[in-house]
């Protein structure tokens, strides 16, 4: 019986990529099985890989980013360096970039003249703010796209707005350019043709503002900044314990409500009161509400905080720290922890949410070094020897 294979072994990726939109969409069709190779400047590479030393000394959003694939550094301003990316991408499968509005045209690597020039070809264009527009070609970094998106002016407290403290932007262009690259492989399939595909990091975000935009374009205004709590419910916000802990809970009804008064607060009366009986009720005087769930949580463990909720059957939480994810008992207990290699020794990461049962893991490859895999890739293109230590003489490969 032979060995089942990972879904997009066999595809070859090709990715002019930097920071995190198009890094974190190619990584995880690596993960799936596909070859990426990375086309980074030979002065630097990703400039990602400078952002910080945390990760043992290695940037944390590059290697979160960027396992698994094969690092080429090659200098695109350089006729020659051009020659050597589009020679790949005559052989590739997809190609991703993300460079500033206007600079893969330049060079001739935007998705409409490699799709002309190959047509099995899935190209991606990831921007900022799309390539048309008044603002196609102002700056696009992630919190510049979380404000103009408006998700700033729904995060944060009523006195004041915050950014999400991950990469949302990021994020969301990166995942429906994923999902972008295997919607254009299954048309491929049926069709023989690839095609652009074109991703903006403000409209991706846009849609995942889906609640809030809908709610202030139909019903007259957005849902205020609440904080942690619910803008529309009550109570469902997190509360300190007594041990310094901090328990969301959720009451999505009313039944749940009265569960709530009865078994956890031990004030069944309120079940009934017209002041918390129904959730406009409980919204209408949320700090009321908020109270007398904040007096009974502040006397209790978090522990038996959470354990009281759950007998009630009473949706809850603990407000974790990231050191509380890292050692979060569910991952452990799903063995979803794993390690990666990377120059700086084996760094653990998580596997990748896609689980496909009964198939292999998804392939956690090595982080590579900058121009890692220059003299392999160049050799399987054919590039002599000597022309290689010419062009790494010159500075266009390293």
């Amino acid at each position: 019986m032979s060995t089942p294979s990972l879904p997009l072994e066999g595809i070859t990726v090709v990715a002019v990529e930097q920071a995190v939109s198009a890094p974190f969409a190619t990584r995880q069709l690596a993960d799936l099985g596909a070859r990426v190779i990375k086309i980074e400047r030979p002065d630097g590479g990703d400039f990602a890989r400078g952002y910080d030393t945390a990760a043992a000394g290695l940037a944390s959003h590059f290697v979160w980013c960027n396992r698994g694939k094969e690092s080429l550094a090659v200098d695109l301003k350089d006729p020659r360096g051009i020659e050597v990316v589009r020679r790949l991408v005559a052989g590739a499968d997809v190609f991703v970039q993300n460079l500033a509005q206007g600079a893969a045209a330049r060079l001739g690597l935007d998705a409409a003249t490699l799709c002309a020039a190959h047509p099995r070809l899935i190209a991606v264009d990831i921007s900022g703010y799309g390539a048309g527009g008044p603002y196609a070609h102002k700056r696009a970094y992630d919190m510049l796209v979380q404000c103009e998106a408006g998700l700033v002016s729904v995060t944060g407290t009523p006195e004041q707005p915050v950014k999400a403290g991950i990469p949302a932007a990021d994020i969301a262009a990166a995942m429906y350019a994923f999902s972008g690259v295997l919607a254009a492989l299954l048309r491929r399939a049926t069709t023989g043709r690839g095609g652009p595909v074109e991703i903006s990091m403000l409209e991706s975000l846009a849609e995942w503002m889906g609640h809030p935009l809908h709610h202030g374009m139909h019903g007259g205004e957005a849902p205020p900044r609440t904080g942690v709590a619910h803008a529309v419910i009550a109570p469902y916000d997190a509360y300190p314990t007594a041990d310094g802990g901090q328990v969301l809970l959720s009451v999505q009804n009313d039944r749940e409500w009265r569960r709530l008064a009865e078994q956890v607060l031990g004030r069944p009366e309120l079940g009934d009161d017209p002041t918390f009986a129904t959730n406009t009720a409980r919204v209408a005087h949320r700090d009321k509400t908020d109270a007398v769930v904040a007096e009974t949580l502040a006397a209790l463990g978090t522990a038996e905080a959470i354990e009281r909720l759950e007998a009630a059957g009473i949706a809850c939480a603990r407000l974790n720290t990231v050191a509380d994810v890292a050692a979060h008992p569910q991952l452990a207990a799903r063995d979803r922890w794993r390690e990666v290699d990377t120059a700086a020794g084996p760094l653990r990461a998580m596997l990748p949410p896609i689980t496909l049962p009964g198939g292999p893991e998804p392939r956690m490859g090595a982080v590579p070094s900058l121009g890692a895999h220059t003299e392999a890739v160049l050799t399987e293109l054919g590039v002599p020897e000597e022309t290689r230590a010419e062009l790494r003489r010159a500075g266009v490969i390293a």
